[in-house]
């Protein structure tokens, strides 16, 4: 009988035979929970018997994220930039998961992606959501699209043939209020809102669910009574901005009035932002937002059609350090002459293509802003040097920016900013008429003393500044020697 027989039939000896006591097996369990993963994967390994190997099938290396809570893998991706995440979520289902829980913000643009439940089990942990897009009905497969500064949406070929098409292509009220419920109910975190074509009930579901909010932009109130809309707004505890779209020309049409923006003042407390497009308010709604709104801070008027008066409501508005207007084209059609009051804490106005050509109105608006420390002048119309005169009525101006004034000449530019004597920044671009052969030596003495000068009063001068190192646009002459 060879060796190896006689060693099988041996007696083995008691104490290799006896089992592992209680405490022992915890040491060890204990020993492998507090090991580190990857000493874990090695003892895991070791302790594995090995398969055979088939010739038709290849192993595969192990996956150790396998071994790591979600906790943990959430944090390193979210050390991965954005634009690489989507391919994560191709890796498996856990991947999948885990990236729907690191989106917050979102711009739906099919509804049912909503009705259905889907969006909420996607993204769990959203904080912005805009359903703008998403409201309208549009065919998915076609090749155009509209777009426009607050919305974008697809169209076939010869159905946009009128400029109702927006309106007549929206979801139901009733529609979009259902919807608001359900997202109501999944994301309770939301902090910013962007909708459209909802009544009063799909506000208030919102609010009662999302007490957080803090942003919202309301398109298009409802048709039956827009003014009521608002009163869904004021639920709202804890909303700071507010953007409330109400007409868009070439786009859909509805109804601000005085009562809607006194019932937004008494709503709102807590404002500190208001932008208001299309409202069709005055001196009343803009007085009661100033009385009731303290904490507002920033004014955004745009594409107003707004009453006679209006202008004379911003007094009441003490705390106001910001104020827009944009793309009016008429800023007051008949302004209070007498106006004794201004705003005391204002230190921002910034125009924004807006018709400029009536005097009266302009200089019935800087007698009101007549504290602002900042002037911004973008893309305005009929400011000539006549009308950038009356900008004197600033004592404390300290930056100027004027952007696409082509009326304006060096010499208006000249009388007004030499009575600024807190002057610090200017900025001149796209200004065609104001050249650099007439600035004339005192406005040169003020530029040197200023703090910050970007002077591109047209593109010549920019271009010819920006080329006088390169040695082009010299005579050639002096470059090119004869031999």
């Amino acid at each position: 009988m060879s060796y190896r027989g006689k060693k099988e039939n041996s007696p083995v000896s008691p104490l290799k035979k006896r089992r592992a006591s209680w405490s022992e097996l915890w040491v060890n369990h204990h020993h492998l929970l507090t090991s580190s993963p990857l000493d874990f994967a090695a003892k895991f390994q070791s302790l594995t018997p090995p398969t055979p190997i088939s010739k038709s099938k290849t192993l595969l290396p192990p996956d150790f994220t396998l071994l790591l809570p979600d906790l943990i893998l959430i944090r390193i991706i979210e050390k991965i930039p954005k634009s690489h995440r989507k391919n994560l979520s191709l890796v498996c289902k856990r991947w999948f998961k885990l990236h729907g829980r690191l989106v917050r913000s979102l711009r739906l643009s099919d509804w049912g992606f909503l009705a259905s439940g889907r969006l909420i089990s996607r993204f769990p942990n959203l904080d912005t959501v805009d359903l703008v897009s998403g409201c309208l009905i549009s065919p998915p497969n076609s090749g155009i699209l509209v777009n426009h500064r607050i919305v974008s949406f697809t169209v076939d070929v010869g159905s946009y043939q009128s400029w109702s098409f927006f309106e007549e292509n929206l979801l139901s009220v009733e529609v979009v209020d259902r919807g608001l419920k359900a997202l109501a109910g999944g994301c309770s975190n939301l902090r910013k809102l962007v909708v459209t074509n909802t009544s009063e009930l799909g506000l208030l579901n919102v609010a009662e669910e999302c007490s957080m909010l803090q942003e919202l932009e309301l398109h298009k109130c409802s048709d039956s009574c827009s003014d009521s809309v608002l009163l869904g707004i004021g639920a709202f505890e804890n909303l700071q901005i507010l953007r409330l779209v109400v007409n868009v020309d070439g786009l859909y049409h509805s109804l601000v009035s005085d009562i809607g923006l006194m019932i937004l003042a008494q709503g709102c407390k807590r404002l500190v932002k208001l932008e208001l497009v299309g409202c069709e308010g005055g001196f009343d709604g803009i007085k009661e937002i100033g009385e009731c709104c303290q904490m507002l801070e920033e004014l955004t008027v745009c594409d107003h059609k707004m009453e006679s008066g209006w202008l004379g409501g911003l007094r009441y508005c003490e705390n106001l350090k910001t104020l827009r207007l944009v793309s009016c084209k008429k800023i007051d059609n008949d302004p209070d002459e007498e106006l004794s009051c201004c705003c005391p804490a204002l230190e921002r106005l910034q125009l924004e293509k807006c018709q400029l050509r009536d005097k009266n109105t302009v200089k019935a608006l800087f007698k009101i802003c007549e504290a602002a420390r900042e002037i911004v002048f973008q893309d305005c119309w009929g400011l000539d040097d006549d009308i950038f005169s009356l900008a004197t009525a600033f004592g404390r101006v300290k930056l100027l920016y004027l952007e696409g004034c082509s009326l304006l000449t060096t010499s208006g530019l000249e009388s007004v900013i030499l009575h600024w004597h807190e002057l610090e920044h200017l900025k001149v671009v796209s200004c065609k008429n104001i050249k650099d052969s007439e600035v004339s030596p005192s406005l040169s003495a003020l530029f040197s003393a200023l703090v910050e000068l970007q002077w591109r009063p047209d593109t010549r001068s920019h271009l010819s500044s920006s080329l006088t190192e390169t040695g082009i646009g010299g005579k050639g002459g002096k470059f090119f020697k004869k031999t």
